[in-house]
């Protein structure tokens, strides 16, 4: 039941990198960009928490992390970088 969860987390968080990054490409607001490519990072940590979990002598742990890092510094640069 946990690996369902998960995999619907990853579905998720790649739905919305889709739909924030089609809605950039429409109305070219910067902040849609950087929102979208957060959530990229986002869904990446998703699946590789699938697959940290699905095998046990894996261990993913920083590979997990680095990209939600990157996609949050990715959203924290676009939010200041938009604020000026």
């Amino acid at each position: 039941m946990i690996r369902i969860v998960y995999v619907l987390c990853a579905l998720t968080s790649l739905l919305c990198a889709g739909l924030l990054l089609r809605g950039f490409a429409r109305s070219k607001t910067r902040l849609l960009l950087w929102s979208g490519l957060c959530f990229i990072g986002l869904s990446l940590n998703n699946a590789l928490l699938i697959l940290d979990k699905a095998s046990p002598q894996l261990d993913l742990a920083v590979a997990r992390a680095l990209p939600a890092l990157i996609g949050m510094a990715l959203l924290i640069f676009g939010l200041v970088w938009e604020n000026r």
